[in-house]
């Protein structure tokens, strides 16, 4: 179980890397299409919902299958039909942000993450927040939340990466 965690967010982190590598500081800050965030709003969401704040936080021992919720997680996020809104803690601001700046705060969220799958006790409920609707998480199943909700941005930054590209072309 760890093992596959482990390799499933080392995975996740490169793909995300090479995604955003691949946009310059203009491109990272450009409106692809009404109504869309830029790159770099993607990334500082994803910074923010990735953060681990919640997994190194307060927890319990669980009396439930650490991963039962993971089909239920992967459900929702991989219905790329469903839209969603960001909880006002895990929204971007407006403001630019330089390749630079996105990459280090990449690197630094995913070094978290990727030592607490290496880590932490994966069976134990965390305690300090809870995804309305599932009630709480193990550390399992928030590492996993992260890693699919990013495959889910990822997706959304290579929509984003090509629509900027095009406009660039026209």
């Amino acid at each position: 179980m760890r093992a596959q965690l482990i390799s499933e967010t080392a995975l996740t982190g490169q793909l995300l890397v090479q995604v955003l590598s691949a946009f310059d500081d203009k491109q990272l800050n450009t409106v692809p299409f009404e109504g869309s965030w830029t790159a770099a709003q993607v990334a500082e969401h994803i910074w923010k919902a990735g953060d681990c704040g919640v997994v190194y936080g307060p927890s319990a021992p669980t009396q439930r299958a650490a991963d039962e919720k993971v089909n239920a997680i992967k459900a929702l996020f991989q219905d790329y039909n469903a839209k969603f809104n960001a909880a006002e803690m895990i929204a971007p601001g407006n403001a630019p942000h330089t390749q630079t700046q996105v990459m280090e705060h990449i690197h630094q969220v995913w070094d978290k993450l990727t030592t607490a799958a290496n880590n932490v006790d994966l069976n134990e409920e965390c305690l300090a927040f809870e995804v309305p609707g599932f009630g709480p998480f193990t550390r399992l199943e928030w590492i996993k939340f992260i890693n699919i909700h990013t495959r889910r941005h990822i997706r959304q930054l290579e929509n984003i990466q090509a629509h900027v590209l095009k406009e660039q072309r026209a």
